[in-house]
């Protein structure tokens, strides 16, 4: 039987593969214990530099199993309590994790597949591909950090009008509301997904990992609190190898090589 969630790894990026396309990856607790699992790993996982997630098939994620929750003997609402959360875990997994974490939208979006894509820090789409928020057209309200991170890249009110009238939301309008990073031709996201990677993995990671926490944190704190986070960050940075050695490659003119100071670390 083919794992829910498949992993593969070449120079230095990790692909993971939402694997079950007969049921348009749609999420149920297997998928999302895999996926959770897999997150762990590659986190602390030396050799990896970069994760890109996509899907199998025609979709990246048609959002929650439904018929798998409407299966379980416990009933509708204690899968959603199960399955929600664990798949909570993974949302928290991808938003602490130090390393470039791309979502590559090769199809439809949908649901959790939806909040599964805003959770990452960069998403390129497939120009075919669609965003459905799907939740509230079928009675139900958002999870998957999907209501923290529509109003960080929409605002408020354009985050509310997803979540009140769930209008499928196309490649083009999806790159100028700000959902997606970058558009990819047809059958293309998860190659150039990985272009990205592969580009990212290149520059600094601890430069990379202090980005993203102080900007995801930036909205919590005062400006006083965020100054003193960028000036523990930048000590940080500067005491690190690859700050060491960014410092010296722009004293000496020359390209920094950070993976080679990871390689020569992680030895």
């Amino acid at each position: 039987m083919d794992e829910p969630v498949s992993v593969e790894r070449k120079d230095g990026i990790a692909t993971l593969l939402l694997n079950r396309p007969g049921r348009l990856n749609a999420l149920d607790l297997g998928m999302a214990q895999a996926l959770l699992q897999n997150l762990q790993e590659l986190r602390h996982d030396p050799r990896i530099s970069a994760i890109v997630i996509t899907g199998s098939g025609r979709a990246f994620s048609a959002g929650g199993d439904l018929r798998w929750a409407r299966e379980q003997a416990a009933g509708l609402e204690a899968a959603f309590h199960l399955l929600a959360g664990c798949f909570h875990q993974s949302v928290i997994e991808i938003a602490s994790i130090e390393k470039p974490m791309i979502v590559a939208i090769n199809g439809v979006a949908a649901g959790a597949g939806f909040s599964l894509a805003l959770a990452c820090d960069f998403r390129v789409m497939d120009r075919t591909a669609t965003l459905k928020q799907a939740y509230t057209s079928s009675g139900l309200s958002i999870d998957g950090g999907g209501t923290f991170a529509l109003p960080r890249l929409v605002g408020l009110a354009r985050a509310l009008e997803i979540a009140a009238m769930d209008a499928p939301i196309n490649a083009r309008v999806a790159h100028a509301m700000g959902l997606v990073t970058r558009l990819a031709e047809e059958g293309r996201a998860a190659e150039e997904a990985r272009s990205f990677a592969r580009d990212l993995s290149q520059r600094s990671l601890t430069s990379f990992g202090w980005s993203k926490r102080l900007l995801r944190n930036s909205f919590h704190h005062s400006l006083e609190s965020q100054l003193e986070w960028e000036r523990q960050g930048i000590v940080a940075c500067s005491a690190s190898p690859e700050g060491k050695e960014g410092l010296e490659a722009f004293v000496n003119k020359r390209a920094p090589d950070y993976r080679q100071v990871r390689d020569r670390t992680n030895s």
